[in-house]
């Protein structure tokens, strides 16, 4: 079998008609709504949990069918809603079941039956994207993987809830069990959490390559500015994209046989092939 390319990068389906770079917005911003919308992501998520401060969710959350209707966005909207525990939850979730949306983000999901009882209240073409986002959510990741059309990593509360570093050697464990998770669970790759630094797009492309090296298919963005960063990260890399390509032209019988002098079978070529449609999608900009 050939040995992997320099990058070791498993590309994962997507599913959400491929949706990997989500950006967040503001709940009781709408004038940034249309902005962020056009701003080249793929996917916009409506805050009314972290970005909106306690005094003004209700009034962001009662604004939002007005904003929406104004801003006449056709790119896929996500509203993250308040955490079960809270009291804005249950409003939310009313609210959210009655606008033009794509689907709903839960933080701090913790449990299959928290997520069958929010999609008990909302329409049967809603998502539901879950952030495991603490060591509660980490220990039930499969069977809110089983509940969830997606899985989402809140890497700083979860860093917060356990005491450790915000780095990447102390979250492996958990991203890895969330990569496997949502791959026996049969959805799409997960999404991985945000990157704070808005003008270094050098760290954030090296979190978005880090993310896709783990399996993860798209990731959290806090700013216009990173979404081209982000897209480079997920793009393979010049070395691995060769790879890939002499293994797809050598190999396209799908028969065992040697490519740059090591044997190359059928897992190797499909991911070759994995590396080449990230190639055309991402290098593209599509």
């Amino acid at each position: 079998m050939a040995a992997f390319p320099p990058t070791h990068r498993m590309i994962m389906p997507q599913g959400f008609a491929n949706h990997a770079l989500f950006l967040f917005v503001p709940a009781d911003r709408p004038e940034r709504f249309a902005k962020a919308a056009a701003s080249g992501t793929e996917a916009v998520i409506i805050d009314l949990e972290d970005a909106v401060p306690a005094h003004a969710k209700d009034s962001a959350r009662d604004g939002l069918g007005p904003a929406l209707r104004d801003a006449a966005i056709t790119a896929p909207v996500f509203i993250r809603i308040n955490g079960t525990e809270t009291s804005w939850h249950g409003g939310d979730v009313i609210t959210a079941a009655t606008l033009p949306i794509d689907g709903v983000v839960l933080p701090k999901a913790e449990s299959a039956a928290g997520i069958a009882n929010l999609r008990k209240r909302l329409p049967e073409n809603m998502h539901v994207i879950a952030i495991v986002e603490s060591a509660k959510g980490l220990a039930a990741v499969d069977e809110i993987a089983t509940a969830a059309d997606r899985l989402a990593f809140g890497s700083i509360d979860f860093a917060a809830d356990l005491g450790c570093a915000h780095e990447r050697e102390a979250l492996l464990f958990a991203r890895s069990r969330i990569v496997l998770a949502a791959r026996l669970a049969k959805t799409p790759a997960p999404i991985d959490g945000v990157t704070l630094s808005i003008n270094e797009t050098t760290v954030i492309e090296d979190d978005a390559r880090y993310g896709a090296s783990l399996g993860f298919g798209g990731k959290l963005l806090i700013h216009p500015r990173q979404i081209e960063p982000a897209r480079k990260g997920f793009a393979p890399g010049t070395d691995e994209l060769a790879w890939a390509l002499r293994i797809v032209e050598s190999v396209e019988d799908g028969a065992a046989r040697a490519v740059d002098g090591a044997m190359v079978d059928m897992p190797v070529l499909l991911r070759a092939r994995q590396i080449v449609r990230a190639h055309q999608r991402f290098s593209n900009g599509s």
